[in-house]
């Protein structure tokens, strides 16, 4: 079935690129920046990881390239620059990676690790998806679409995710809306998971 976004088909794929590992000792992605993030503490089941969800963030809210995610997840931000920022003062959270609208990949938190993302939560009737899930952030918004590279990235490293835990699945992939209702809606309407699960099949 060919697969169409906006109105256009994909492009077929491309050259592989060659993908993320992730690294059983550190348990990071080889080869990508690390940040620490003082905002994570030990998982109560280091080896049950089984969820990867999706959110989108921007900061300021519709602006994008500034340093304030990196910020924001290592408490080191300038609550002064921005009117928005001074909601977030009281704010302790994190991921364990973002993807930059470029497609760069920034590490926060190691994955053995919990990263605060979720918040109140629920996946197929379990709680607290904070102690099994891995969170990665789309640098990007509800209503603007996120970029193709942003899909790529995503796809290689959910790909890397799902070799290195093995209860990880596509069917297990899902947006920070889906495990908060009412409460979040990202990554939103913008975000097209047929993109997603396109790229999944068929990694560039």
């Amino acid at each position: 079935m060919e697969m169409r976004r906006a109105g256009q088909p994909f492009r077929r794929p491309g050259p592989r690129r060659p993908g993320f590992v992730v690294d059983r000792a550190t348990h990071r992605l080889r080869g990508v920046r690390f940040v620490p993030s003082p905002n994570s503490d030990r998982r109560p089941k280091p080896a049950d990881v089984s969820l990867l969800v999706v959110h989108g963030i921007s900061l300021p809210p519709g602006r994008f390239g500034g340093p304030w995610i990196e910020r924001l997840f290592t408490n080191r931000m300038d609550y002064a620059a921005h009117p928005y920022f001074e909601g977030l003062r009281e704010l302790r959270v994190s991921a364990h990676l973002c993807v930059r609208r470029d497609g760069r990949v920034v590490q926060y938190v190691p994955f053995h690790r919990r990263a605060w993302h979720a918040g109140v939560s629920l996946f197929e009737g379990r709680g607290r998806c904070n102690d099994f899930s891995i969170g990665v952030e789309l640098e990007g918004t509800d209503d603007q679409p996120y970029q193709a590279v942003q899909y790529r990235a995503l796809a290689r490293v959910a790909l890397a995710l799902m070799r290195a835990y093995p209860r990880l699945t596509p069917a297990r992939i899902v947006g920070h809306s889906d495990i908060a209702p009412g409460r979040k809606t990202d990554p939103g309407p913008a975000f097209d998971w047929t993109r997603l699960m396109y790229e999944l099949e068929y990694p560039r």
